[in-house]
């Protein structure tokens, strides 16, 4: 009989896999708090939230219940002309907690479109105001998403090679990570004129490319200089989002404040796909009018899907309680602690920690990328010690959930300090 495995490898096509080489896919038959169970009984710390999403733990009993007593009362409606509960109140409840510019939430379904939807709200703002805008500046080696609006204003790299030809032209400023700020704000003054239409970043973190980080004074001072320009500016809070940070976004660590703001990711706990952008009350505004061809063209058939509000309504409830903030601030701490553990280590460069996010580079010899072959040395070394990473090349990070123990992250620390020391 054939594993699930064989059978998936005989009918599926994986997200960033080359088919040909790649190993058997792990089945996963279940998963409980930060632990994932394979069809063979083996489990697996999940230390990366399978890809940053899950915030509270595998199959949480609090948002299973409240999923299903939702799947039970209404599964979908169409969100073009009707509305209904999970829905308003998600955005009743996420617009409070969100930087005071944020007025009002579109749904989509993941980061990406989330993305796609800022865009395009940025875009037709200034359009349906009379004053059309066509630039966009964004971030070296930024990531945001896979669709042909978000890797446009992504970085240019090996994965958007094939598709240069067809996304819209972006100018780019250096990541302002320390000793490189001047460069990235004189870039960005010669950068700006009355063509920009928006600035788009990851707040104090570039998680994709390479968990980058910099500090919340120098994002305040680009964000200034782009709005002196008029440009809009929009925060990708999709990895950033619901305490990954330190703080319950990224822009709480700001005095300036986006115009717009895109969640995914951590928005339902990881239970199911949902998106959201939100916008300043005066891009709202100018798509309202008598005029049908000013009206925001954009929806999915599953916008605001009630299951996935509801998910995310009850993610909220456990984000937002006072368990949850203890765990967060310390797994912070525990991080913290480790780092100094790290800096014991020649092989260790560049030791960097927003909040719950721990990230370093291992020093090598060869390409530093996603493509360096230390990547599968790492990757392989962990996982045949049930610790479940995705190092970015050569960039090894912890993301967990909230709820991993002490105890599970003192074995995760301490089956990195014996990869350490093989290197």
């Amino acid at each position: 009989m054939q594993t699930l495995s064989e059978r998936d490898q005989a009918v599926i096509w994986h997200p960033f896999t080359q088919m040909q080489t790649a190993p058997l896919p792990i089945s996963i038959t279940r998963g409980e708090g930060a632990v994932l169970y394979d069809e063979a009984g083996n489990q697996y710390i999940d230390a990366i939230s399978s890809w940053w999403v899950n915030l509270h733990g595998h199959a949480h009993p609090y948002i299973a219940e409240r999923v299903s007593a939702q799947l039970r009362t209404l599964e979908h409606v169409i969100f073009a002309g009707f509305t209904h509960q999970p829905a308003v109140e998600l955005a009743e409840r996420l617009l409070p907690i969100l930087p005071n510019h944020q007025a009002k939430v579109f749904y989509s379904d993941n980061g990406s479109t989330a993305v796609e939807v800022a865009l395009k709200m940025a875009f037709q703002y200034w359009h349906n105001i009379g004053q059309p805008r066509t630039k966009v500046i964004a971030l070296d080696d930024a990531y945001h998403g896979d669709t042909f609006g978000a890797m446009a204003v992504g970085g240019r790299s090996a994965f958007t090679a094939p598709f240069t030809p067809f996304l819209f032209e972006v100018d780019y400023i250096p990541a302002p990570v320390p000793g490189r700020e001047e460069e990235a704000l004189a870039k960005l003054e010669a950068l700006l004129d009355d063509n920009v239409a928006a600035f788009i970043f990851e707040p104090l973190v570039q998680g994709a490319g390479g968990m980058v980080m910099y500090q919340p004074e120098i994002l305040n001072k680009l964000m200034q200089l782009a709005r002196s320009a008029g440009a809009l500016l929009i925060a990708d809070e999709v990895m950033t989002g619901f305490g990954r940070t330190g703080r319950l976004f990224a822009s709480h660590h700001l005095t300036e404040q986006p115009d717009l703001m895109c969640l995914s990711k951590g928005l339902t706990g990881g239970t199911m796909a949902l998106g959201v952008t939100t916008c300043a009350q005066a891009i709202y505004d100018a798509f309202l009018s008598d005029d049908k061809f000013k009206t925001l063209f954009h929806g999915h058939s599953f916008t605001a899907n009630p299951l996935a509000c509801t998910a995310a309504l009850a993610s909220l409830d456990l984000t937002l309680s006072d368990e949850t903030q203890r765990n967060i601030q310390r797994i912070a701490s525990r991080h913290e602690h480790f780092t100094q553990v790290l800096q014991r280590y020649g092989c260790v460069r560049n030791i960097r920690q927003q909040g719950t996010i721990l990230a370093f580079d291992l020093a090598t010899s060869g390409q530093t990328s996603y493509f360096n072959n230390i990547r599968d040395i790492a990757y392989n070394f962990l996982l045949e010690r049930s610790v479940l990473m995705r190092p970015l090349g050569n960039v090894l990070y912890i993301l967990p959930p909230y709820c991993m123990t002490d105890e599970q992250l003192t074995y995760v620390y301490a089956q990195i300090e014996d990869l350490l020391k093989t290197l």
